[in-house]
C-alpha cells in the first residue's frame, strides 16, 4: 500500500481545513506499522484515505497496482470487502450473531464460502477455540477484539487496518491483542497498519510513522515505548 502526495481538505474558502498535506509513504508487505501523532494531526484521516473510506482531495492511494481513488463506489466497496481487513476500537460486532457468524459475515456478504482449513487456522491463532457458538455479550472485551481480528483475517486481505484496537481494553488485555497482531505479521505474513495514541501499543510495531499538522513528521524503526514517547514530545523538531 502507498500514499502518493495525498492531500485531504475538508470544507472550502476561509473555513477549509487541511487534514492531510502532501503525505507520501509506502507500507511494505509483511510489516506492522503504527501511525502516531497529537490530536488533530491527521491520523484518522490518514487511515480513512488509506482504506478507501474517504477519497483524497488530490494525490493517489494505491493498494498494489489499484488506485482506490479512481474506482467507482461499487467497485471500491468490493475492494474494501475483499482486499482490506478492518479492526475497530469498538469491535463492531453484531450482537445477534454468534462468534462464528460474526467472523464469516464478510464472506457471506460477498457470496463466498469460508475456506474451512483457513477458518480453523484463524480461529486457533486468535484463541477462540470452543467459543464459536457464543454471542458477543458472553465475551470479554479482549475476546470481542479477537473476534474482530479474526473477521478481518478470514478473507485473506492484503492489508489489515486497525483503528485504536486497544483503546477500550485494560493494559493486560491490550498487550495480548498487540502480541496477536504482531504474530499474524511475523508468522502469517500479514500486513498491518495501526493508528494509536499509545506509545506502548506503537512499540509492538516494526516501525512508527509520525504525523503533525497533517504532514509526515518522521519514522522510527525498532520502537520502544520510551523512544516513541520521546519522539512525540519533539515532533516539531524533526
Amino acid at each position: 500500500m502507498s500514499l502518493q502526495a495525498v492531500r485531504k481538505v475538508y470544507g472550502s474558502g476561509d473555513g477549509a481545513v487541511t487534514a492531510l498535506d502532501e503525505v507520501t509513504v509506502g507500507i511494505r508487505r509483511g510489516t506492522f506499522t503504527a501511525v502516531m501523532g497529537p490530536s488533530g494531526s491527521g491520523k484518522s484521516t490518514f487511515l480513512h484515505c488509506a482504506s478507501g473510506m474517504d477519497r483524497p482531495t488530490s494525490g493517489r492511494v494505491l493498494l498494489g497496482d489499484t488506485d482506490l481513488g479512481a474506482l467507482k463506489e461499487a467497485r471500491l466497496t468490493e475492494v474494501r470487502r475483499d482486499r482490506i481487513g478492518f479492526v475497530f476500537q469498538a469491535y463492531n460486532l453484531l450482537p445477534s450473531l454468534t462468534v462464528l457468524q460474526n467472523i464469516t459475515l464478510p464472506l457471506r456478504l460477498a457470496g463466498r464460502r469460508a475456506d474451512s482449513a483457513w477458518l480453523q487456522e484463524v480461529v486457533r491463532r486468535v484463541g477462540l477455540d470452543g467459543r464459536l457458538d457464543r454471542h458477543p455479550s458472553e465475551l470479554s472485551g479482549g475476546q470481542q477484539q479477537r473476534v474482530a481480528i479474526a473477521r478481518a483475517l478470514v478473507a485473506r486481505p492484503e492489508v489489515v487496518l486497525a483503528d485504536e484496537p486497544t483503546g477500550a481494553l485494560d493494559s493486560r488485555t491490550a498487550s495480548q491483542v498487540l502480541a496477536l497482531l504482531r504474530s499474524v505479521v511475523d508468522e502469517m505474513g500479514q500486513t498491518v497498519l495501526m493508528v494509536t495514541h499509545d506509545p506502548v501499543a506503537a512499540s509492538a510495531a516494526h516501525s512508527v510513522l509520525f504525523l503533525a499538522d497533517g504532514r509526515l513528521a518522521g519514522e522510527l524503526h525498532g520502537p520502544t515505548p520510551e523512544k516513541v514517547a520521546e519522539r512525540m514530545t519533539h515532533l516539531g523538531e524533526w
